[in-house]
């Protein structure tokens, strides 16, 4: 039995015409295979950094700040002061502590640069541009 290929889909004639045409007297060059994503790229950036721009971008840095501030009070102050502060908050830049203490304020009152140093130190930036002590 004689098939014809005149009735064969164009696809089959086209890749019979392409084999025809090769030719095996001159070698074949293979170019290996190589990956599209080798090497990190000059623009990546750690995790850490992509956070903090997220932060920026949202302007939400600032809050974190003050929740770490608050949460930490008691690690950064110690426990006794933190036992006699009654209340913190803050506005704009400045901390203001409520204390119960006459004395522990006046003591905390000469030591301001002291306490902003030991509050930035534990947020990681200049967070804190004054103190006060009510």
């Amino acid at each position: 039995m004689h098939y014809s290929l005149r009735f064969a889909p164009t696809f089959v004639l086209n890749r019979i015409r392409y084999f025809k045409s090769l030719t095996f007297d001159s070698p074949v060059s293979f170019t290996p295979y190589k990956p599209k994503y080798t090497t990190r790229k000059a623009d990546t950036q750690s995790l850490k950094d992509s956070i903090q721009d997220l932060l920026k971008a949202y302007r939400i840095q600032g809050k974190i700040s003050q929740q770490q501030v608050l949460a930490g009070w008691e690690k950064i102050m110690g426990k006794g002061i933190a036992l006699k502060t009654k209340e913190l908050y803050f506005q704009e830049r400045k901390l203001f502590v409520t204390l119960t203490s006459a004395s522990l304020k006046h003591e905390l009152n000469m030591s301001k640069t002291k306490v902003i140093a030991l509050i930035n130190q534990e947020v990681g930036q200049d967070f804190i541009r004054e103190v006060v002590f009510l």
